[in-house]
Order: C-alpha cells, then structure tokens, then sequence
C-alpha cells in the first residue's frame, strides 16, 4: 500500500477569493473530506490555512498538501520556500509536498535531495511530484531516498492516464488527478449523462465515481452546494457496463498543457 491513505479530495486550484476559498475549506472539511490541495502557485495557500483553522475538525485527521513553485526549485529556494508555505498554511508541517512540475529551476540531482531533506526535518511527512512523464519518475525515484507517495497529473474520463496509473500500481503510489471534471467540459457529455441517469445523480459524481474505481484520487475544485455533493462519488456503485462505456471515452486532449510541461520537449 502507498505510505500515506488518501481520499476524495478538495482541489483549490483557481480559488482565487479568500473568503471563498476558506469558506470552501471549512465546508469541505465538516461535510467529511480530508484531504486538501493547494500550491504556491495558487496564491491562496494563507486561506487554505484559515480554513483548516476554522474547521471543526482535528488538523491531524487532515492530509494537507502544498507544492512548491517551479521558480523555487532550486535547492536554497525550495527549502525557505517550504518554511514559508508553512507560515502561511499556520502549519507546522504539511503531509504532502510536491515538486508542482519539472520545469524552471528543477535540477532533479540538486532539487530532489533537497525535497528528502525536507521530508528529514519534519517540514513534510511525504515528498510527492506532479506534472513528470514516465522517464522523469523513474528518475526521481532512482534520485530520492524517501519513496514517492504520489504523482499528481490531469486525469479524467477523457484524458485517461494509462500508463501513469499502470506506473503508479507498480511503484506503489497514488496517482492523484486534477481538473478530474476537464475544467467542466465533462459536464455535458451523453455518456455520463446516461450513466448519471440511471443512477439518480450527476455527471460529476459520475465522473468522480469513475476515478475512483480507476484508483486515481480526484481533486476537483467544489465551491459552495457542489462541496457536499461531490461527496456522492465515495457511495456510488458503477456497474462494469458503466465503467466500460467511460472508459471509451480515452483519447481527448489535455486541458492544462503548457508550452514547457515535460511532455513537450524533445
């Protein structure tokens, strides 16, 4: 089994509202998430800390993840960054700390060995990456002394993962999916609406139900009634009919591509 349990969880990515991303957090979190998702790149990780705060629920029941900036991926960056994302989640560690992607001032012989010295102060209970192609992970788990706890990615009924959700049954982590709804395009779409139909619920829930029984972790970004609705997914049974006419739908394109992500350089 990966060394840390991880649920559904709340995304917030985009959640560019203070007031709403903590409200976000705090409703999440009562409603019976546990496990949170921000970033530096975010810019919202102080109200994901006032969320947790606020919350009625005990911080140590909560897997909390944060990654650090492409720009901070040098080794002395990485590590004051880490300090200060800590500072501003009013956290004394974090369960969770990515590399967010491979990119910039990623060194994978310079950064990663910092990632397990963070993990040996106690800044982070687990190092994770998001964003590396196949070639990239091998590397980083030649490189790293601490196991990879999970790999986070774009990853939804039309952007499937295969071979990383192959790579993360075989290395022993969690293949944890972001925009796991395509950035709501998956919203309208007749298969899922078919599925949804005949199970009394949402595309969403269908979508996120799909996830699930693929073994990726979903992180879809909820706000406001969609929070406790999403919740439906941990209850949802998907036939294998259902499952199989979503798996038909593979072979879309990413909706988060940028001109430097690690896939698109030779």
């Amino acid at each position: 089994m990966p060394p840390i349990d991880l649920g559904l969880g709340l995304g917030t990515s985009g959640l560019d509202d203070p007031a709403e991303c903590t409200e976000s957090v705090v409703t999440a979190l009562e409603a019976g998430y546990r496990h949170v998702d921000t970033a530096q790149m975010y810019d919202n990780e102080a109200a994901v800390g006032e969320g947790l705060a606020e919350a009625a629920v005990d911080r140590d029941e909560v897997v909390v993840a944060t990654k650090i900036h492409p720009t901070n991926l040098a080794p002395e960056d990485a590590r004051e960054t880490a300090y200060e994302s800590l500072d501003r989640l009013g956290l004394d560690r974090v369960d969770l700390l990515y590399v967010h992607w491979p990119t910039k001032a990623y060194d994978p012989e310079r950064t990663l060995p910092a990632f397990d010295e963070l993990r040996a102060e106690g800044v982070t209970d687990h190092v994770a990456v998001s964003n590396f192609t196949p070639d990239l992970l091998r590397e980083a788990r030649a490189i790293l002394e601490s196991p990879i706890a999970a790999h986070q990615v774009e990853c939804h009924p039309r952007f499937q993962q295969p071979e990383l959700r192959e790579l993360a049954a075989e290395f022993d982590h969690h293949l944890v999916g972001y925009s796991p709804l395509a950035r709501g395009d998956l919203l309208d779409d007749p298969t899922l609406a078919a599925v949804a139909e005949r199970h009394g619920t949402s595309t969403a829930v269908v979508a996120l139900a799909w996830a699930l029984a693929r073994d990726v972790v979903p992180i879809p970004k909820s706000t406001g009634d969609h929070v406790t609705e999403n919740l439906a997914a941990l209850e949802l049974d998907l036939s294998a009919d259902d499952l199989a006419a979503i798996d038909g739908l593979a072979g879309g394109e990413r909706r988060i591509d940028p001109d430097d992500a690690a896939w698109n350089r030779t």
